[in-house]
């Protein structure tokens, strides 16, 4: 059963065709990542997928609700089934550890303290970041501020994750130890999680499928292993990062 389709989607910017009529299913309980260039149009599709933004055309479902028909509460709720880790973490430089992870809680669900502390915890501990709740974002390093915006994303409890570019600004070994968190948490949580990335170890890595996003559209899709075997030359030249091809000719 398909957790999310995305059918004919199109958006554009300022008569700038971004999505072109991209067509996608993803299953509930699998990790989907989504690969293309720098600037095609990933980042836009997790922004629909989590109602952000609202289709030119076409249609977005999650649980089969079309979500551009969802009213300010229903979006809202919505919202709170679906976690969303940033590219750059985007956290608060004026809050706390515990008050950045804690913002979804605080903001959006009646709980008391003591139950925000307590998911502020468990999501910190689920991360690798136990002890750290007092520390302000400034004296975290990349790859920490990385597990502190995951650790957010965890605390309201999603049915969903989105990541966008999670390994992107880290070094090799950190950019491997955060994939290795990835699928120890889908695996865990049995959450549905759609990543976007252009890190094709990456996506190899923790993809139960594999999507490519080319000029607006969805032009190729299987597991790992079917994506290293394509005969599609665009697809071909972006997984073994190739100069010359039709991407660049």
């Amino acid at each position: 059963m398909a957790e999310i389709e995305i059918v004919s989607l199109k958006k554009s910017f300022n008569g700038n065709k971004v999505l072109d009529g991209v067509n996608l299913k993803i299953e509930k309980g699998t990790t989907c990542v989504i690969i293309g260039r720098s600037g095609c149009g990933k980042s836009v599709l997790l922004k629909h997928i989590e109602g952000i933004l609202k289709p030119d055309d076409g249609k977005v479902f999650v649980d089969s609700k079309d979500i551009s028909r969802l009213n300010s509460k229903g979006l809202n709720a919505l919202r709170m089934r679906i976690g969303m880790v940033f590219q750059g973490g985007a956290l608060f430089d004026s809050l706390s550890v515990a008050e950045n992870v804690g913002f979804g809680l605080l903001e959006n669900l009646c709980l008391d303290e003591k139950e925000v502390e307590k998911r502020v915890k468990e999501s910190l501990g689920l991360v690798g970041l136990a002890g750290i709740s007092g520390f302000m974002p400034s004296v975290l390093s990349g790859g920490m501020k990385k597990r502190v915006s995951l650790a957010r994303a965890l605390c309201i409890k999603p049915e969903i994750i989105l990541y966008d570019e999670p390994t992107t600004g880290v070094d090799p070994i950190t950019a491997d130890s955060i994939n290795v968190l990835i699928r120890e948490l889908h695996d865990k949580l049995k959450t549905t999680s759609v990543v976007v990335t252009h890190d094709m170890k990456s996506a190899y890595g923790i993809a139960d499928k594999i999507a490519m996003l080319y000029q607006g559209k969805i032009i190729a899709e299987g597991s790992p292993s079917e994506i290293q075997d394509t005969a599609n030359p665009v697809v071909y030249q972006f997984i073994n990062g190739l100069a010359h091809g039709p991407i660049t000719e």
